[in-house]
């Protein structure tokens, strides 16, 4: 009798710690609702255009600088919180998912895609060397430990856009399809002086848009009605300036300007634009 009472008691307590990680790991609601509309977000598909449609086309680089205040929204939280993400983590999690792919950032024809492995190893991660010191505070040579550090949303300062502009005579409009984004990061010296800034590598916009869809951006106004990622650049919510369209060299506009004449050339290719939209009608 006490060793079949022994053993319910024992196997009570085996159940009651199978249950405790469980109820543990449950989340309370931290919304008087439950959110349903972001996650099950599709995406809305482009429309079909045909080559034959096709009146204009030019294709433009542009920068999308994150110091700006209404980019801002692109680049917070630095620190993943629960409901939202910055873009760049947004982008590191469909890499480790397997749902976006890196292309090779010496190349924005995507000709030459990353393993998961080498994007997550050798891209999203910098070493960092920590010294050893002594009882005195001095340092020990030779005793120096090397760790690995993963990039988060407060290096990344920038992002590259490759994007098409073209008129649709089918439909009478002025279109824009983004092709690629690029996230840029600084890069230091070994004094912490600011070397310059390094793209990271190119993803393929459209396949992107299935994971942006389901990720919120910040709203100013409204809590309640958060735009997502793949929002943000359909309605071209974001500022940014041109570096680069296509020519015949190839080149972008730092190759041959400086200082305020990058700005300008900037303005003239959003201006030439405009121009060609607005010409291609007869009033």
């Amino acid at each position: 009798m006490m060793k079949t009472q022994l053993k319910r008691i024992l196997l009570g307590l085996a159940l009651v710690g199978l249950f405790i990680p469980s109820i543990q790991a449950q989340k309370v609601l931290d919304k008087p609702w439950i959110k349903e509309n972001t996650p099950t977000r599709r995406v809305v598909p482009y429309t079909h255009v045909r080559e034959a449609d096709v009146m204009w086309h030019r294709r433009v680089w542009r920068t999308i600088d994150l110091r700006e205040k209404i980019n801002h929204p692109l680049y917070y939280p630095i620190q993943e919180i629960e409901d939202r993400k910055s873009l760049f983590d947004v982008i590191k999690f469909g890499i480790e998912e397997g749902t976006i792919t890196a292309y090779d950032e010496t190349s924005d024809e995507f000709e030459l895609p990353l393993t998961k492995a080498e994007v997550m190893q050798g891209i999203l991660r910098y070493p960092e060397v920590k010294e050893q010191y002594d009882e005195y505070g001095d340092v020990m040579e030779g005793f120096a430990d090397t760790i690995w550090q993963d990039y988060s949303s407060q290096d990344i300062v920038s992002y590259r856009l490759k994007e098409d502009w073209f008129f649709d005579n089918e439909r009478s409009i002025m279109d824009v399809r983004i092709m690629g984004i690029c996230p840029v990061r600084l890069e230091f010296d070994e004094n912490m002086n600011v070397k310059g800034k390094v793209p990271m590598f190119w993803v393929y916009f459209p396949e992107c848009r299935y994971v942006f869809a389901n990720f919120d951006v910040f709203n100013r106004q409204n809590d309640a009605e958060r735009r997502t990622f793949d929002d943000i650049f359909w309605k071209r919510m974001f500022n940014s300036y041109a570096y680069k369209r296509s020519n015949v060299y190839d080149r972008n506009n730092r190759a041959y300007l400086q200082g305020i004449d990058l700005l300008l050339e900037a303005e003239q290719i959003k201006d030439d634009i405009f121009i060609m939209e607005h010409d291609l009608w007869h009033f």
